[in-house]
């Protein structure tokens, strides 16, 4: 039987997704660039807009226009709208709205829905859907209240009630958009703030599918080998940022060099979990030791966990690649782990995924070397804090040309949607299909 042509077998899931936060991008650029988003009445330039825009939609926190002093309140909360909406997904987004109105999820939807959560079987995603939605609304409540206790001496009720909304929420989120203008600079010893800010990043970075998993009382050692994999690399990550980052720091005058034990040790901490996508920061980024500086970008470039908030290649496609690289070392031919043997199949995706977000990396990188006047390890950092969707920054952001800020803004999409997700919507109607197999003939690597 003859292949039906793409308009009839309709949009591929990766492509309804990517296009769909495309739209969002979109429709943010011109809620951005209405007079009634900026506090002086004057509109925001639509590139600083679609900046921002994507910047929000792709919860990633790098900004051109200062969010508290430069947008009304009006402008605020849309981009606290995309926050949200980037954050939870698409079709987790649309499935509230289907699930409001009684509408029935079509097999199709839940085609969409596993893509957009990153889940590897279409049973239980409309199920796992409602659960992500819960506790999305349980976690960032909760956030939201201890952060207006805590506000509420210095800031007033009101005020505090606002920014504990919108901070907890761009904390879940890992977006990392805050209404201070300085980040959490000035609540660096504050053990309260630091906690929660770093608790909600956590949880929303490790996924949707760990958080059900963790909840539902089953005992460590019947957790799937997913979550025990993203647990561990997240743990083991945060706490060799945390030593590295209190190494290198310590002594330096320009961040922790003046501080005392306890802002040094809060600081270290949090410096070490805000790259697994968040990008506040209470340290001064630009001052930092340059090899803090790359340790990071390292951080940032590994990111958060599969289908939750953050960005990055995933810890579980560096954890994937890295027992790869123990396989061969070891003589084995297959990819093992807690008694368990990887597929091929998710062992070449991890590869996929790194091999072309290290491409763009590069790629980005070398461009706004040539539009940019700025050191390289800094343009490095903005690139993957850009593509980790992560948002921290040396201080360069603000000052990129036209070009520059364009080529950060489809860093952003990119690392939003997924290299992977993004290369398959576009390569769709070019791959190859059925069991054809050429002739097999070896090369010399290494």
């Amino acid at each position: 039987m003859a292949e039906q042509p793409a308009s009839q077998r309709g949009i591929s899931p990766p492509r309804v997704l990517a296009l769909g936060f495309a739209a969002v991008i979109l429709t943010g650029t011109l809620l951005l660039s209405l007079p009634v988003a900026s506090r002086s009445g004057v509109p925001i330039s639509p590139v600083d807009a679609l900046f921002t825009a994507t910047s929000a939609t792709c919860v990633t926190g790098l900004v051109v226009v200062d969010t508290a002093k430069d947008y009304s309140l009006f402008g605020q909360l849309v981009i606290l709208a995309m926050i949200q909406i980037g954050g939870l997904g698409i079709m987790t987004m649309s499935t509230l709205v289907f699930l409001a109105i009684g509408r029935h999820i079509t097999f199709r939807e839940r085609l969409l829905i596993q893509e957009s959560l990153n889940q590897i079987r279409v049973q239980g995603v409309v199920r796992l859907a409602r659960y992500v939605l819960l506790i999305t609304a349980v976690i960032e409540t909760v956030g939201a209240l201890i952060l207006t206790v805590r506000w509420s001496g210095e800031l007033g009720w009101g005020r505090a009630a606002y920014y504990g909304v919108f901070h907890a929420i761009s904390a879940f989120c890992n977006a990392g958009f805050d209404l201070f203008s300085v980040s959490l600079v000035n609540y660096r010893g504050d053990i309260a703030v630091i906690l929660v800010i770093t608790s909600l990043i956590i949880l929303g970075g490790l996924g949707f599918s760990v958080l059900a998993e963790v909840l539902s009382g089953k005992p460590p050692s019947r957790f799937s080998l997913h979550t025990k994999m993203a647990l561990k690399v997240t743990a083991g990550l945060i706490l060799a940022g945390f030593v590295m980052v209190l190494l290198l720091e310590m002594h330096n005058p320009d961040t922790l060099g003046q501080e005392g034990w306890r802002v040094k040790i809060l600081s270290s901490y949090f410096h070490s979990v805000t790259p697994r996508t968040a990008g506040f920061n209470t340290l001064p980024v630009g001052q930092m030791h340059p090899a803090t500086l790359f340790l990071t970008c390292m951080l940032m470039f590994i990111g958060a966990s599969p289908g939750g908030t953050g960005g990055g290649i995933k810890t579980t496609t560096f954890a994937t690649i890295g027992l790869l690289v123990a396989s061969i070392l070891r003589g084995k031919l297959d990819v093992e782990v807690g008694g368990r043997r990887l597929p091929p199949e998710t062992v070449k995706r991890a590869i996929a995924i790194a091999s072309i977000s290290m491409g763009w990396v590069l790629a980005a990188t070398t461009m706004l070397l040539v539009t940019e006047p700025f050191p390289l390890l800094n343009v490095l950092f903005e690139v993957i804090s850009a593509f980790g969707t992560v948002g921290l920054s040396t201080g360069i952001t603000p000052q990129l040309s036209l070009g520059g800020k364009i080529i950060i803004i489809l860093t952003m999409y990119l690392g939003r949607v997924g290299p992977l997700t993004l290369a398959f919507a576009l390569a769709e109607r070019f791959r190859r299909r059925g069991n054809l197999h050429f002739p097999e003939e070896n090369i010399i690597v290494g």
